[in-house]
């Protein structure tokens, strides 16, 4: 069965740190773009960031040299490390692998109504200021 299991998510203070891990079954993380989504209430879903299968990184902007993105091909698992953490950042989080070569874009994610890659179960990341 192919899955994606998130952990790592909590509460936080605003200035903390929280690392997410997601882990593969099924499939080989490595071999495929792998996305960190997010979606705060009343907000759209949002790519934070990710990683190609050749290990070239993107970051939103809002969390360019706050965030960072991993993979460790060893544990089959995609690491998502949230320093200097605000509360804008509060949202469940969401890692997801590409489909046939490109990652979700869209209003909600997971995406409703339609099979789009694997996506994991969600974390919630809550920062409190």
């Amino acid at each position: 069965e192919v899955q994606l299991v998130e952990s790592g998510g909590g509460s936080v203070q605003a200035g903390g740190s929280l690392r997410l891990s997601c882990t593969g079954a099924g499939f080989v993380v490595g071999k495929r773009d792998m996305g960190w989504y997010r979606q705060a209430p009343g907000n759209e879903c949002e790519l934070v960031s990710s990683i190609t299968s050749a290990g070239v990184t993107y970051y939103e902007d809002s969390v360019k040299g706050r965030f960072t993105i991993s993979q460790d091909n060893a544990k089959n698992t995609v690491y998502l490390q949230m320093n200097s953490l605000k509360p804008e950042d509060t949202a469940t989080y969401y890692c997801a692998a590409e489909d046939e070569g490109s990652l979700w874009v869209g209003e909600q994610c997971p995406p409703s109504g339609t099979a789009f890659g694997y996506w994991g179960q969600g974390t919630q990341v809550t920062v409190s200021s």
